[in-house]
């Protein structure tokens, strides 16, 4: 007796879609491990950037990229408003970070991933490329347990006792910047632990939604807009919460901010405000850090990649270990 599985035409394409996001970022993420400890940030960059370009332009899609990379350091970009995919199939908006952890990669240290989302169009905020005050926490707590505008001590005091434990049990992730000094100060002042990382706060904040295996239950600090959108949209998928303000401390930015339609340069985004309907995620590893393994060049020629991908409709979370043996697909030459 056989059995016959009836997929619609709509889900159907969303499955698909599931799964090319994937070869997207794994494209980016083996060629920018080629250059890894090679001390040159940009050129890495631009290895990403290009890989991801050339695969998004195979897709049966009409994206249009709202979140592109790197205006403050100059980096090769995916720009904002640019036109990806075949034109043809759903307008969804299209969320890049070819190489999340430049450094991280030129200096061949854990923890650099190539990462995009992929949402209904429209559904995506359209933030500028600047400073961002971020706070997050995982899934299981009831909703505002902690305030982007309360001290982090409270917050952190806050937190430990909705989870039942002293603030002593609570560890903070904060990118270790000058800037967090205070921050980092008034966590510790509570008893609470401190975990620094170098870059990569799409990641940290990924952190914060399986305290159990990445010992991580927050996330605090300022970093940059576009990643803070990234990280919604995988919390959106896994579960937490997350607030989050635009540092729009000049003219030139909050016209910046305007034109791209923030009306209250002031607002509080929650996940929601950030990403909206339904939204795909996936990150694929470039160096070996805590989330991910990174690429891997084996002597018999084949590619190891691991890869996350995230669905927020289905809550589905899915790791991806690929041996790739047909290695002209990353033009690699």
């Amino acid at each position: 007796m056989s059995t016959h599985i009836s997929v619609p035409p709509q889900a159907l394409l969303e499955r698909i879609l599931t799964l090319e996001i994937v070869r997207v970022t794994e494209r980016a993420a083996v060629s920018s491990a080629r250059l890894r400890g090679h001390g040159n940030e940009k050129a890495a960059d631009q290895a990403a950037v290009d890989a991801m370009r050339r695969e998004l332009n195979k897709l049966p899609i009409q994206g249009t990229v709202v979140i592109g990379e790197g205006e403050r350091d100059e980096a090769p970009m995916l720009y904002i408003g640019e036109q990806v995919g075949l034109k043809a199939g759903p307008e969804v908006d299209i969320a890049v970070d070819p190489l999340e952890g430049t450094t991280l990669c030129a200096k061949n240290m854990p923890g650099s991933i190539a990462t995009m989302a992929m949402a209904d169009g429209g559904t995506l905020l359209h933030a500028p490329d600047v400073y961002m005050q971020k706070l997050a926490i995982g899934p299981g707590y009831d909703k505002g347990v902690v305030e982007l505008d309360a001290s982090p001590a409270d917050n952190v005091r806050r937190l430990a006792k909705a989870k039942g434990v002293k603030p002593e049990g609570i560890t903070v992730l904060v990118l270790d910047r000058p800037r967090h000094a205070s921050i980092i100060e008034s966590v510790r002042s509570t008893g609470a632990a401190v975990r620094l990382i170098t870059d990569g706060d799409v990641a940290g904040v990924i952190h914060c939604a399986d305290p159990d295996n990445t010992g991580v239950d927050m996330y605090l600090g300022t970093g940059g807009a576009p990643e803070g959108v990234l990280a919604a949209v995988a919390l959106r998928c896994i579960g937490g919460q997350m607030q989050c303000r635009l540092i729009l401390d000049s003219d030139e930015k909050r016209e910046r901010a305007a034109k791209m339609g923030v009306n209250d340069p002031k607002m509080i985004y929650g996940i929601e405000d950030m990403a909206r309907g339904d939204c795909l995620f996936a990150a694929t590893g470039v160096t070996t850090g805590s989330l991910l393994s990174g690429v891997k060049f084996r002597k018999d020629g084949v590619i190891e990649t691991e890869t996350v991908v995230m669905r927020s409709v289905t809550g589905t979370v899915r790791y991806i270990k690929a041996e790739h043996r047909e290695l002209a697909k990353f033009h690699l030459d």
